[in-house]
């Protein structure tokens, strides 16, 4: 039987262990997995792409472990009430092909992006980077500033977004469950005026320039978010060219990153290698450094089997028949109708 976790089981999972504690122990489960980055059967995503947004498919697999993930990007869903993105999941044996694990995924794409950008920061953040920018308060805002207060110890978010209703939404949500500092900002060059990080997160299905050179500021580190696909981008190419560059999977994020603006030889290093110790990080705290992140599907792999873990020690969700559970494995004719009732002949007769 393969156990299936539903949105309503998730959010279970999520509320008894609790939104940053989640966060916590996700970032270091994927830590953990980034740095086996080499024990992985590693692709890039497949996609297919229409003018209204892109529907995706994100595999993966070590040893013992396969996982992908669908998932989309409409970012004009909202307006006929769907979130921009949906997803589920599934993990499987390598040895059998056994499915495992469904898994509802959207509100968990936004937990593990946020992990991801809290666990990269600590390699390539200041640390003693305490105020962060959001540009961007849609479905995964409250996650960055929850990840970033829980992992960095930020204290101060700066929050900015062209639909104000995003805005009260966020100041709404993280007024009511932290103690952090919130303060608005009426553009996007005042809400990154002196912060330390900059998160960038949103949806416009396009090339935008959220962030521009003369907003860049010396040993700022950039997490870009929302640029995930061919021709999204937020970044203004003169601030890649500030930037010591980091990536998850460097053959995806040339194609769907911010680096897909800039030459094939533009310099970046993959974080693992950061992680690993094999390439430094920062290098000075007067460094700018950005991470291209674009979601890799490792990610949504330590995310499934970490899912699995706790909620086989819980007990919760349920058990479904998602493939057939057969007495003789070659029989699979016996269990449609005309295979029952020529075994209730055979056995007549």
């Amino acid at each position: 039987m393969t156990r299936f976790i539903d949105v309503h089981s998730l959010v279970r999972l999520v509320d008894e262990t609790g939104v940053p504690q989640f966060l916590t122990a996700l970032a270091d489960a994927l830590r953990d997995d980034f740095m086996r980055w080499r024990e992985f059967d590693k692709k890039a995503r497949v996609a297919s792409h229409s003018h209204l947004g892109v529907i995706e498919l994100m595999p993966v697999a070590d040893d013992g472990a396969y996982a992908f993930k669908y998932v989309n990007g409409h970012p004009h869903n909202t307006q006929v009430g769907l979130p921009t993105v949906m997803a589920f999941g599934v993990l499987a044996e390598v040895d059998t092909g056994y499915p495992v694990l469904l898994s509802e995924l959207t509100l968990t794409t936004a937990l593990r992006t946020a992990a991801t950008s809290a666990m990269a920061a600590k390699a390539l953040a200041r640390p003693d980077s305490r105020s962060l920018a959001l540009i961007g308060n849609g479905s995964q805002s409250e996650f960055q500033a929850l990840a970033f207060h829980a992992l960095l110890g930020i204290e101060e978010v700066r929050v900015y977004d062209i639909d104000p209703h995003a805005t009260d939404k966020l100041v709404r949500h993280l007024a009511a469950c932290t103690p952090l500092e919130i303060v608005r900002a009426r553009s996007v060059a005042e809400a990154v005026r002196g912060a330390d990080i900059v998160t960038t997160v949103t949806a416009y299905q396009g090339r935008a320039t959220v962030l521009t050179p003369d907003m860049i500021e010396p040993g700022m580190h950039i997490n870009a978010v929302g640029g995930d696909s061919p021709g999204k981008t937020e970044l203004h190419p003169g601030v890649l060219g500030k930037a010591r560059v980091f990536v998850e999977y460097e053959p995806q994020t040339r194609v769907e990153g911010e680096i897909q603006q800039v030459a094939a030889d533009f310099p970046v290093q993959e974080l693992w290698r950061v992680l690993l110790g094999e390439v430094p990080g920062r290098e000075s705290p007067a460094q700018v450094t950005l991470f291209d992140s674009v979601g890799f599907a490792l990610e949504d792999y330590t995310a499934l089997r970490y899912i699995q873990r706790i909620a086989m020690e819980r007990g919760i969700g349920r058990q479904i028949a998602l493939v057939p559970e057969l007495d003789d494995p070659k029989d699979l004719f016996g269990l449609t109708a005309s295979g029952r009732r020529r075994a209730v002949l055979r056995r007549a007769a």
